[in-house]
């Protein structure tokens, strides 16, 4: 350390040049109500802080008031997962925007990282706590969270004891059908994953729903169960084209890009024979297959927003104890107008 480095005015400096306590200096600086301070004594306090240039202690003076200007944000991995770490971003940018800062635990699904992580937020005394998961589902609710306001943003609890804020998965799937109806197709498949969770459940009735709003009727044969990855995608699209498919919603991006695989090893075109969209708008693939693959964005950014909103008391959840953020369309260019009979 530098010698010549300017060292940080103190209280104690400050109560000597007044010719006071290191307590009357507390309460002038804390602007205690009803500390028994003359009014000289008072401004003797105020005319040494600006001479000598003292700075409070943010932290120790919000501590002294029970409440800080930190959010704490514990999360399993999405600090690590790339299009799922704009929760963070999310978050981080909507605390500043209203004064505060968020705090980030990244526990990796470790139980005794995260009760650690818990533990020291509630030392700091947070303003609160968001909870979060990489991918929306139901959790067990970490030992401490119940001892600070608490939202839990990408997942929920049993019995909804707390504020959850969780993509809208059925309109997102309504949105994926609809961009292939409005092109024309009417022998839509949908693969979906062999994963139970909300996505599972939700995109399917968003799918059905949108057929149901064009007068399509549902064919249970144009929906196939299948890994949610490049090799469920690939082994899924002989039985689409089988069942006369023209245009398939795939349960995310990964599975999509399966699908242009097979499409192509039988010498056939996307969207020219097989109209694609996927889910969850991955920018290192969406944007990058050829063509780019039109799909729906899951609202990672706008998640994180939400929260910080929901737990700062500027939003309330509505019945049900949920806010349920939109999941947009992304247009790009592998859907197509179905060619008439």
């Amino acid at each position: 350390m530098d010698d010549n480095t300017p060292r940080a005015v103190t209280m104690r400096d400050v109560a000597q040049a007044a010719g006071v306590s290191v307590s009357t200096v507390s309460h002038v600086v804390n602007n205690k109500q009803g500390a028994r301070i003359g009014k000289d004594a008072w401004e003797r306090v105020q005319r040494a802080i600006q001479e000598l240039g003292y700075r409070p202690n943010a932290m120790a003076k919000d501590l002294v008031k029970g409440r800080s200007r930190f959010i704490g944000l514990v999360a399993d991995a999405i600090a690590s997962t790339p299009f799922a770490g704009q929760i963070i971003r999310g978050a981080q940018d909507e605390a500043w925007r209203h004064g505060h800062v968020l705090l980030v635990a990244n526990t990796e699904g470790n139980d005794a990282a995260e009760t650690e992580a818990i533990a020291m937020m509630l030392e700091h005394k947070v303003r609160g706590v968001l909870y979060s998961t990489w991918y929306h589902r139901q959790v067990e609710l970490p030992v401490g969270l119940t001892e600070t306001d608490c939202v839990l943003v990408n997942c929920f609890a049993a019995g909804g004891g707390l504020p959850a804020v969780v993509p809208d998965e059925v309109a997102g799937g309504r949105q994926a059908t609809r961009m292939l109806l409005a092109e024309g197709h009417r022998r839509i498949g949908f693969i979906n994953t062999t994963t139970p969770s909300p996505a599972q459940d939700g995109r399917l009735e968003g799918y059905r729903g949108a057929l149901a709003e064009a007068g399509v009727p549902f064919d249970p044969d144009l929906v196939i169960d299948a890994q949610p990855d490049q090799e469920g995608g690939y082994e899924a699209v002989g039985h689409l084209l089988a069942q006369d498919a023209t245009g398939v919603f795939c349960h995310n991006d990964r599975v999509a890009m399966g699908v242009y695989d097979a499409v192509r090893e039988r010498g056939l075109r996307v969207p020219e024979d097989l109209a694609v969209v996927g889910f969850d708008n991955q920018e290192v693939i969406a944007a990058h297959l050829r063509p780019p693959l039109s799909t729906v964005a899951l609202p990672h950014y706008e998640l994180g927003q939400a929260g910080v909103r929901v737990l700062l008391g500027l939003d309330q959840p509505a019945d049900g104890g949920r806010v349920v953020v939109p999941c947009p369309p992304v247009h790009r260019s592998s859907v197509s107008t179905v060619a008439p009979d």
